[in-house]
């Protein structure tokens, strides 16, 4: 029972990881050229990094990646561009806001599966604690910079609603 629980939680975060891939591959895209597109583009590259060490960790715990959940979360991030926000046939402003605040949930949920196996690792060799421990503190510094990015981008798209 408690592997077929590993497995599920690991490979739901494999799905959200892939969701939040997805999701930050976009925004460097979208933003390319504006004051956030240079850390976006660098925190694409982490995160995509981070799912890949997420992938490995399962592979040492041999659980195995379904597929299904990884489409679903893929599915999930298109779905989610579909919302109304004010700009049929373009991009608004408020889709930077969005995005920003998508990705501080996925990191934070990141840096709990970091944090959960980090507690893991003292009774599983399997788990690398130095490595855990490496990739907790990525999740928190990338926190602090999406959050960085959130509060002016708010400040830039809601300011003038006073």
């Amino acid at each position: 029972m408690f592997t077929d629980h590993l497995a599920t939680y690991l490979n739901d975060h494999s799905a959200a990881a892939m969701g939040g891939v997805e999701l930050v591959r976009r925004a460097a895209s979208a933003q390319r050229g504006s004051r956030n597109g240079p850390e976006l583009a660098r925190l694409a590259d982490e995160v995509a990094e981070d799912r890949q060490s997420l992938l490995v960790i399962m592979r040492r715990l041999d659980v195995p990646v379904r597929q299904y959940k990884v489409a679903g979360g893929w599915a999930l991030e298109k779905v989610g561009r579909l919302k109304l926000n004010g700009s049929v046939l373009s991009r608004s402003p408020l889709s930077s806001l969005v995005e920003l605040e998508g990705l501080l949930m996925g990191v934070h949920g990141k840096l709990a599966l970091w944090q959960t196996l980090r507690a893991l690792a003292d009774d599983d060799e399997r788990l690398d604690a130095v490595e855990l421990d490496r990739l907790a503190s990525r999740a928190e510094d990338q926190l602090k910079r999406l959050e960085d990015m959130r509060l002016q981008t708010s400040t830039d798209v809601l300011g003038g609603a006073r």
